[in-house]
């Protein structure tokens, strides 16, 4: 089962679960074309899950899953590995 923290949304578990699947480096518009929201609203989560460490810029424009993402996604991490500063 994967962890649950206030600041994440259901955007950023379909952000990380298209990154993972495709095995792609996308940008926010790529992403959120193929997810079904906006490039401006993924873009501002990306920036979010970057905070966390689960995605990391790959150049100015595009992200990539990391590996924490991917053990994210297996349900390998507790919701304290996922805290990050407001």
């Amino acid at each position: 089962m994967r962890a649950r923290v206030d600041w994440m949304t259901q955007a950023d578990e379909r952000v990380l679960e298209f990154l993972h699947e495709k095995e792609i480096i996308a940008s926010p518009s790529v992403i959120g074309a193929n997810i079904d929201y906006t490039g401006e609203y993924i873009s501002r989560r990306c920036r979010k899950l970057a905070d966390a460490g689960l995605v990391q810029r790959a150049d100015a424009t595009n992200y990539r899953i990391t590996e924490k993402g991917e053990r994210y996604l297996k349900g390998e991490l507790d919701a304290e590995d996922l805290q990050i500063a407001d």
